[in-house]
């Protein structure tokens, strides 16, 4: 079921694209022609986006059959067959490119994901993402995250309290923060607290922070921060994570490895669509 957001965002990229009208194919193609087209993968890559790839065919054409040859996740080759869609020639046309804009960008999220949990493998953390997304993609990101082997931070801002270094200098310290926070929100929410210096780490830890991000520290002061805090709050690294460092920082016994770049830094994989006219 495809979410309203989703549907929203899906009507916004067709109306981008497509104005008043396709001029080229609404020229070239009889209303009446029907077409089938395959979705290759032209690279070595992983799934994500063939639900929202499909919902766009159905935009234009609701009697489209969109046939999928694998599921979101699935790992493939260069070569493969992603999908097969038949239907209005003139909806397969004017479709294509916001289509496989969907699938290439939420694949490529997914295929650079893998690349940062296969270091992580037979360790007990979990790779998380940030806020670090395209407004306005924010949901799929995520999903295509999740997809890809990792886990989601907060949603955005309403979901989850996670007290910065700007919101520490405009309360005046880590205890004030946490005092006023707790005082506003339900028992039930948990309060993450950033903290860039191992003083500030006790701080934290003694007005009974839930989780303490360890921010931009080097693996030494992460070994000494672990050793500090114990099982007193679940402790999260970020800031800097490479794929080089990602397997050594997951042995100093954090819980949680949170990096933007999943998100931020993915490119999108190289996914092409055929369209011949039908038989």
């Amino acid at each position: 079921m495809i979410a309203k957001q989703i549907e929203r965002l899906v009507d916004l990229a067709l109306e981008e694209d497509i104005g008043p009208g396709d001029i080229t194919t609404n020229h070239l193609v009889p209303a009446d022609q029907e077409g089938r087209g395959q979705i290759l993968a032209r690279q070595p890559l992983t799934v994500a986006g063939l639900e929202v790839a499909q919902y766009v065919f159905h935009r234009l054409d609701a009697d489209a059959n969109f046939n999928a040859h694998c599921a979101d996740g699935t790992s493939l080759e260069a070569g493969a067959i992603i999908a097969e869609v038949t239907g209005r020639m003139r909806a397969l046309l004017t479709a294509e490119r916001t289509a496989l804009n969907f699938l290439q960008r939420l694949s490529g999220i997914a295929t650079h994901v893998t690349s940062y949990t296969g270091p992580l493998k037979g360790h007990p953390v979990k790779l998380v993402d940030t806020r670090k997304t395209t407004p306005g993609w924010r949901f799929l990101e995520k999903y295509a995250v999740r997809v890809g082997g990792a886990g989601n931070h907060r949603t955005g801002l309403f979901d989850g309290v996670l007290i910065k270094d700007n919101h520490i200098a405009a309360c005046g310290g880590i205890a004030e923060a946490v005092t006023r926070i707790r005082q506003r929100t339900s028992h039930l929410v948990r309060i993450e607290v950033e903290a860039s210096t191992l003083e500030e780490v006790s701080e934290a830890i003694a007005v009974g922070a839930d989780v303490i991000m360890l921010d931009n520290m080097s693996v030494k002061q992460i070994h000494d921060a672990v050793a500090v805090i114990g099982d007193k709050a679940l402790i999260e690294v970020s800031g800097g994570i490479t794929r080089e460092r990602i397997a050594r920082l997951a042995e100093t016994g954090v819980n949680l490895i949170s990096v933007g770049g999943l998100t931020h830094a993915a490119t999108s994989v190289d996914i092409s669509m055929d369209i011949q006219p039908s038989l």
